[in-house]
């Protein structure tokens, strides 16, 4: 059976109509999507440095603030290194710290911190034992390569030794129940003169940690 012509367009005019219809609802519901994410995504703030960061147990910013703050300012009150440093700058390094939490901690952050407010306090000089072998290929350039100037090269031989050596170590010991997490911190911090081994300044510092579980177990 042939259709005639008028079917054929009332047809063809459906499925265009109905074409029509299915893109205006993909449009709608991708504007809607659109219109959703925009709603929902939220802009970058800029917060406070300092400002006590209580997200998790975990050691965070606050932790490391609150270590190095207490550490200078043991170091610089105690009364053998307020005589030693009254009238010259003892040269140090820091050694790492020893991380023995089952966290991944980064400790270099915290004696960064700890040996760049010594070094302010104009109290202190450091030598970086990170860099020693950077150091050493920017001599050894210098005085083997033929290419610098000897007359303004840096000579072998002539750097400071440190009489002081910075070192510690960061513990944990986490305790747990069904409604309850305990975290607690030991950071401990040691000056020895390199020359006779005695340790000359030893101070530390605890942080406890808590956090209670939410009814939905978070």
């Amino acid at each position: 059976m042939r259709l005639s012509e008028q079917s054929v367009q009332a047809i063809t005019g459906k499925k265009l109509k109905s074409a029509k219809l299915k893109s205006t609802g993909i449009l709608i519901v991708a504007g809607l999507l659109s219109v959703s994410l925009i709603g929902c995504s939220k802009g970058v703030k800029y917060g406070d440095a300092a400002e006590i960061e209580t997200t998790t147990t975990s050691f965070g910013s606050t932790d490391l603030q609150k270590i190095a703050e207490k550490m200078v300012d043991s170091v610089l009150t105690f009364p053998p290194i307020v005589e030693l440093t009254a009238k010259r700058r003892p040269v140090m390094f820091v050694d790492t710290i020893k991380n023995k939490t089952t966290e991944h901690i980064d400790t270099e952050s915290i004696t960064d911190t700890i040996s760049s407010r010594l070094l302010r306090s104009g109290k202190f000089r450091f030598v970086d034992m990170t860099k020693v072998a950077a150091v050493k290929q920017q001599l050894d350039y210098q005085s083997d390569s033929g290419m610098v100037n000897q007359d303004t090269s840096v000579k072998m031989g002539q750097q400071i030794g440190a009489e002081y050596m910075l070192y510690g170590n960061l513990s944990s010991i986490v305790k747990r129940n069904s409604s309850r997490k305990d975290v607690y911190y030991k950071f401990t911090l040691k000056l020895v003169h390199l020359q006779t081994g005695i340790v000359e300044w030893s101070d530390e510092k605890e942080i406890r940690k808590s956090k209670e579980k939410s009814l939905f177990g978070l």
